[in-house]
């Protein structure tokens, strides 16, 4: 990041006007990249400390799905336990745990996508709690 605002500047300060078309992409790249590792890092350190709670509450869902010979959780299994984790969410929309447990079974069902989303509700709701 630190290079390529070097060359951002260098280039801004170029007489061409392509130059300084580079120049200001090199800019804005990494300043998108600064935002994009600070909200993964605040992202995982506010997920760490609901882990913490949850687990001091002991509210963790167990991790007891069965397992393929290589590892990967059942599909089926993790189906079946989402299902649990799902209606517990529905139930109690604003509690930030029902969501982090939610996601933690998405996870586990392999859809990772909505997992994350999951996650950030949980977050959204942690924060304002």
């Amino acid at each position: 990041m630190v290079v390529m605002l070097q060359r951002a500047v260098l280039l801004l300060a170029a007489p061409e006007w392509i130059a300084k078309l580079m120049g200001f992409g090199f800019l804005v790249i990494p300043l998108v990249a600064a935002w994009a590792l600070i909200s993964e890092v605040r992202f995982g350190a506010t997920t760490e400390r609901m882990a913490k709670v949850l687990e001091n509450e002991g509210g963790l869902p167990e991790d007891n799905l069965p397992r393929t010979p290589g590892g990967r959780i059942v599909r089926e299994a993790a189906d079946a336990e989402f299902e649990k984790y799902k209606l517990e969410a529905e139930a109690a929309p604003l509690d930030w745990r029902s969501w982090f447990r939610l996601s933690c079974a998405y996870d586990a069902a392999g859809d990772r996508k909505r997992a994350r989303q999951s996650m950030r509700d949980a977050i959204v709701i942690f924060r304002e709690a």
